[in-house]
């Protein structure tokens, strides 16, 4: 399956059981409920996906489990982050035995590489594997920032394909896209960045708070493709105070209470995490509960397969 780089593509949470075992049936009701909402792509084992907790063989049975679960619907990506370079290319290599359909791809962790040796781990991985990859460009929050220059050498790798732009600088898309026309297609990254980037020609939304709100980050995006401004944008005022949630530190336990307000997940976390408790919690739960409160009725056609 190729990738059409073009719509929403939720970065998943991973449930877990009380007894810290991947918990499938609440993972698979999630699932389901994305590609229902008109999701064009799943992305496992990002920073929502507590990647950095998951072992090996967790990681590659959820991958291999949702493969099977979405049978072809969408792509499904998995997220590679990872400290050596050797690491990373037998992830991506095992992801493409497994019938993964792409990689996200994170600058080298726990090292703060220079230019030169972030694009020599992107191109080591790109050369290993055939697979479509996303670079994800987070400067904020994974200290290495990929510049125009830098993406300027990663033209020559012809299966990186995608930028999930996380700078937090909605004129980067328009730079990216003076700089580079349509040979990289541009994510936005930053829930509450999302309409900005959008209207100015990000091509697709990788988002966190769809975990929760599956059918309004799908109307948001897909109304605001259809030039229908106004509709979006009434929307998305509704919704801001719920996607800043997806900027904090503890946003894994924050979209999981979401998750847990919608009706579609769980909050359980994998230590070190833990949930939430105390007045931050009450604060959490009352933004969320006053938007499910004001939940806005969504035009019709705006969300669906």
């Amino acid at each position: 399956m190729s990738i059409k780089w073009t719509g929403v593509f939720p970065a998943v949470t991973t449930k877990f059981t009380a007894n810290d075992e991947l918990d499938f049936p609440a993972f698979d009701l999630n699932i389901e409920a994305q590609l229902e909402a008109g999701a064009e792509g799943i992305i496992l084992g990002g920073s929502l996906g507590e990647a950095s907790v998951l072992s090996d063989e967790e990681k590659f049975g959820l991958l291999s489990h949702t493969l099977t679960l979405v049978n072809g619907r969408v792509p499904v990506l998995l997220n590679i982050a990872e400290a050596t370079t050797k690491k990373a290319i037998e992830v991506a290599k095992k992801a493409e035995s497994l019938g993964a359909q792409g990689l996200m791809l994170l600058p080298p962790m726990r090292y703060n590489a220079a230019p030169d040796e972030t694009l020599a781990f992107f191109g080591a991985i790109a050369e290993s594997t055939s697979l479509p990859i996303m670079i994800y460009n987070n400067p904020v929050d994974y200290k290495i920032e990929v510049t125009l220059d830098m993406f300027e050498v990663l033209t020559k790798y012809d299966n990186i394909q995608a930028i999930k732009e996380s700078t937090r600088d909605v004129s980067n898309v328009t730079r990216l896209i003076n700089r580079f026309g349509d040979r990289f297609k541009i994510f936005t990254g930053v829930d509450p960045l999302a309409m900005e980037s959008i209207v100015m020609g990000a091509h697709g939304w990788v988002a966190g708070l769809v975990d929760a709100f599956p059918k309004e980050t799908v109307a948001i995006f897909r109304l605001i493709k259809e030039n229908r401004i106004a509709e979006a944008l009434t929307i998305y005022r509704w919704f801001l105070p719920v996607l800043e949630l997806d900027i904090h530190a503890k946003l894994v336990q924050y979209i999981k209470l979401a998750e847990v307000a919608t009706g579609l997940g769980t909050e359980a976390v994998r230590a070190p995490r833990l949930p939430i408790s105390g007045a931050e919690r009450e604060k959490v739960l009352k933004i969320i509960n006053d938007a499910l409160a004001a939940r806005p009725i969504l035009p019709a056609g705006s969300w669906g397969k």
